[in-house]
């Protein structure tokens, strides 16, 4: 804080990032909270015989927000795993990350980066069944890739480490960038793993679909069951809500600590002003006392005594008031004549 009362330029910048960041976090709080929330109040539906029928009766022949558990079953063709044998799926993603070491020039360490160079998904459409092989039901899945939580299984992962000669490692240390390879990775979702789905479910031209929420409900595809998807959601909103407690709270320390200080700031003006007037008054009572008009005393003259000229200055408070025989005469511990701040030391004052 300044002397003249008003927030340093710091103590702005750490207001606003602050109170920005609280903002930030505590809108991705609510939109997570929202999240579990309506996790917590979706409808159950079992993949069996009566779902074709419970539709019909539904209004609308949906349910807005639902939650299914199926296997994952091929609805015509399949892709097969370009590195596995005997692995079909019905989403594969391939992957291409560049991995390498970078030079810090702060902290002078080489530290470890990677860059997706190339990436690639590849599906086809795909349904979710029953448990029981006997119920032929199944639910279509709609546009799956738009699903939040669609961890795929690695089926695949090779690293195929970069060939360095001398002259390439000198330019390396010289450029600040240390190539270490490529790391080439395919993940799927295979037939038959165990798939908990969240989203509208409607039925449409008697074909069962699980297709994206509308309202701005969360749309979810994993191979976790509902419990642990509900406890991973869960556990994201304390991390959000810790997050923005702690950053509010900063904002909140802040902006007391600078009405605090401007407070401080607004006592000791009053103060001083205060100490003043007084100090005026004391004086003017003095030259009733001596019979002596105030436009008779110079405006260099001790205001202690009222005949000799300043001649000493007071540090730290910095007042030129009093002669050298009226600092002598003044009670220990010595304070200024007009603010009462004590004198730490003297500076005579020449005046030529």
């Amino acid at each position: 804080m300044e002397s003249s009362g008003k927030p340093s330029a710091a103590q702005i910048v750490v207001l606003a990032t602050s109170s920005a960041l609280t903002a930030i976090f505590y809108s991705i709080y609510r939109s997570r909270a929202k999240t579990v929330s309506r996790l917590k109040e979706a409808t159950k539906v079992s993949i069996d015989q009566d779902l074709k029928a419970m539709l019909s009766e539904a209004p609308g022949k949906c349910v807005p927000y639902a939650v299914i558990e199926g296997v994952v079953r091929s609805v015509k063709e399949t892709l097969s795993s370009q590195f596995v044998d005997n692995c079909k799926g019905v989403i594969e993603r391939l992957t291409l990350k560049e991995e390498k070491m970078v030079w810090n020039r702060t902290t002078h360490l080489w530290n470890s980066t990677e860059k997706v160079i190339h990436q690639r998904t590849n599906t086809v459409p795909f349904a979710l069944g029953s448990h029981d092989d006997d119920i032929a039901t199944t639910v279509r899945v709609v546009r799956p890739l738009d699903a939040a939580e669609l961890d795929l299984e690695a089926t695949y992962e090779n690293f195929h480490p970069t060939v360095q000669s001398l002259s390439n490692v000198i330019g390396h240390f010289i450029s600040g960038e240390r190539p270490k390879g490529i790391h080439e990775t395919e993940e799927m979702l295979r037939v038959g793993e165990s798939v908990t789905g969240v989203g509208e479910l409607v039925l449409d031209n008697n074909l069962i679909k699980l297709q994206p929420p509308k309202q701005g409900f969360c749309y979810f595809l994993t191979r976790q069951d509902y419990e642990s998807l509900l406890r991973k959601q869960a556990s994201g909103v304390k991390l959000w809500r810790v997050l923005a407690l702690a950053f509010g709270l900063a904002a909140s320390s802040a902006l007391l600590f600078m009405l605090w200080k401007w407070y401080a700031h607004r006592r000791e003006s009053r103060k001083r002003r205060s100490v003043l007037e007084e100090f005026k008054e004391q004086q003017r009572k003095r030259l009733r006392e001596l019979q002596v008009e105030e436009s008779s005393v110079p405006p260099a003259g001790c205001t202690v005594c009222l005949s000799r000229e300043r001649s000493h200055v007071f540090l730290e408070c910095g007042h030129v008031c009093s002669c050298g025989p009226c600092y002598e005469a003044l009670p220990e511990p010595k304070k200024c004549p007009i603010c009462r701040a004590p004198i730490d030391r003297v500076v005579p004052l020449y005046n030529s």
